[in-house]
């Protein structure tokens, strides 16, 4: 079955070359020039992925962003021609899962897709061997569940992109050991790790942030100079 892709973006030879390289690379496409087609058609057909625009006519693609991470898991790659640090940023912590910056080749627009389209699936499969593992860990008012992909803190739901769900997953499985932002990075990407590469401590601030981490005595998520990261 082909997996459903949709592309907001008002500029429309970006998006009708977007929606070119998908077709092309198999997938089913749904092209919207403005954030208020996207939203009439999402009452009836959710995508596996987005490719979401930072500025529409009508929409502020940031905000938008934030209104479907209170309800959907699906992967949103934001495509903007700004380029500072601070954008970046505040797409990613506003539930965006990858960002690339116009303009762009379409080798890599196709590689982030698949890319994320893997993640997706990865964490969104039902184990079909009961009892092999935990389904759901409980520390300190922190609750996670593995089935219902749902995340909650002192009884109050938090929206987790599937990446930040996944590496919080994974802290909890290893609870008491210190695991590194290399194990981290080749196990929740599936990607080799490089040194200079920032993306787990992004993501780890991202999520402190909604864990309501205090920033010099965390509850949860504990740094472990120069190893790494650990819940306890």
């Amino acid at each position: 079955m082909k997996e459903t892709i949709m592309i907001v973006d008002d500029e429309r030879e970006i998006a009708d070359l977007l929606e070119v390289y998908l077709l092309n690379d198999g997938y089913q496409v749904y092209k919207f020039y403005n954030g208020t087609d996207f939203q009439n058609q999402l009452k009836t057909v959710i995508p596996d992925l987005l490719l979401l625009d930072v500025m529409l006519p009508d929409a502020d693609g940031f905000q938008l962003c934030q209104k479907l991470r209170e309800k959907y898991l699906f992967p949103i790659i934001m495509l903007t021609a700004k380029v500072r640090d601070e954008d970046v940023i505040m797409g990613l912590t506003l539930g965006a899962d990858d960002y690339i910056t116009k303009p762009f080749k379409s080798m890599e627009v196709l590689a982030r897709v698949r890319t994320q389209l893997r993640r997706y699936t990865q964490y969104n499969a039902v184990d079909s061997i009961s009892g092999e593992s935990p389904q759901e860990y409980s520390i300190r008012g922190l609750v996670i569940n593995n089935k219902t992909h749902k995340c909650s803190l002192f009884d109050k739901n938090i929206a987790l992109t599937p990446i930040e769900f996944n590496i919080l997953w994974y802290l909890c499985e290893h609870r008491g050991m210190v695991v590194s932002s290399e194990e981290l990075f080749e196990s929740v990407w599936g990607e080799k790790f490089l040194d200079n590469n920032n993306t787990v401590m992004t993501h780890i601030g991202r999520l402190r942030e909604k864990l309501q981490e205090p920033a010099r005595k965390p509850r949860y998520i504990k740094t472990v100079w120069g190893v790494g990261y650990q819940i306890e």
